[in-house]
């Protein structure tokens, strides 16, 4: 191959333009709403930050914080107009997942449907992929 038709070559495989990527994660209705309510009051100027942490019986839990800024780690992740920071260390244990709020008699909180996971522990705190 001569030095222009590798260079040719070089041009035509960086200008073709890459396929979007699927969204890291996405929130129901309940979760953007609940989200922007805690945005507007008790965590005015802070974000949600959702990390994967090595704990429980089954080896994986999902550690939420609220944080001033996004950190050099974080993946910033906007749906619905709320937007919220993933741990880029938990990218791969959340691509696809679906976060919710849910609102039971006992208890309320954000829940996390999950295409990686593999099981849960028994008491549901903690899982493995």
């Amino acid at each position: 191959m001569t030095e222009q038709n590798a260079t040719t070559a070089t041009a035509t495989a960086t200008a073709t333009p890459r396929r979007a990527l699927p969204p890291l994660m996405t929130l129901t209705d309940r979760a953007a709403q609940r989200l922007e309510k805690l945005y507007q009051t008790n965590h005015a100027g802070h974000l949600l930050r959702i990390a994967v942490s090595t704990k429980g019986c089954s080896g994986h839990a999902y550690d939420m914080s609220f944080v001033e800024q996004a950190g050099p780690g974080d993946e910033v992740v906007v749906d619905k107009g709320v937007t919220l920071l993933v741990d880029r260390k938990a990218t791969l244990f959340l691509i696809g997942s679906v976060m919710d709020y849910e609102v039971k008699q006992l208890e309320s909180g954000f829940t996390f449907s999950n295409p990686n996971e593999k099981g849960r522990c028994g008491c549901g705190e903690s899982f493995h992929v």
